[in-house]
């Protein structure tokens, strides 16, 4: 019961440019991402993901009712379409609190992308790390998908200097966190999240450096 972002962003993907997609309609843009003295790197937890099935069916079927409480308020077909102000003043119709806070999500997290594509457009790359932290604050606290592990690689890359933001990606429950860290302090960033990660934790996070790419495309020979 999975979506469509990793296969278009496979098929898609364009050479240092995100890309801005509208999943409901499948109409895109793309934003440059400026990178300058920053890179981006993964962080691996090397947790498996154990729970990714059932909880991602889990939390999708939590918004859809959501969305069909608030339909009985507003003239919607997505969450996507209410604005920050439009929740707010209609979460108290949805009595469950975790109904309530998967729609919090959903909205507040499609209002912070296109905050992010225009801190992108305006080069702002401080405005968008600000951002990853707070989508990875709400993944954590509202959508609930999360892990331990996930959370101290984020939280111990916020305390670095030289971090401009850190966010877990993928389905959640394991998986991997991206960070926006100063290319001349990349030693330093791993050396320091693997001696806070592997006591704690047991074993050892794994990193990559990672380069934004053209999707696939047709090779003459």
């Amino acid at each position: 019961n999975c979506g469509i972002m990793d296969q278009f962003a496979s098929a898609m993907g364009k050479k240092d440019h995100a890309i801005f997609l509208d999943t409901a309609t499948l109409q895109f843009s793309y934003a440059p991402i400026v990178l300058k003295d920053h890179c981006i790197i993964i962080s691996n937890t090397n947790k498996k993901h154990k729970l990714i099935g059932s909880a991602y069916n889990d939390r999708r079927k939590e918004s859809e009712e959501a969305l069909k409480i608030l339909q009985n308020f507003r003239p919607i077909k997505s969450l996507g379409e209410l604005s920050d102000e439009d929740f707010f003043a209609l979460e108290k119709e949805i009595s469950d609190p975790i109904i309530r806070k998967r729609a919090k999500h959903a909205v507040l997290e499609n209002s912070r992308t296109i905050a992010a594509k225009k801190a992108l457009e305006e080069g702002d790359l401080h405005r968008f790390g600000e951002l990853m932290n707070l989508s990875h604050d709400s993944l954590r606290d509202d959508y609930e998908v999360s892990c331990e592990e996930s959370d101290l690689l984020c939280e111990t890359a916020w305390s670095l200097p030289y971090v401009l933001g850190s966010r877990m990606t993928g389905g959640g429950f394991g998986g991997c966190t991206v960070s926006l860290v100063k290319r001349d302090k990349i030693k330093d960033f791993e050396e320091t999240l693997q001696k806070v990660y592997e006591p704690k934790i047991g074993y050892p996070c794994s990193f990559y450096e990672a380069e934004i790419a053209d999707g696939p495309r047709e090779l003459n020979f």
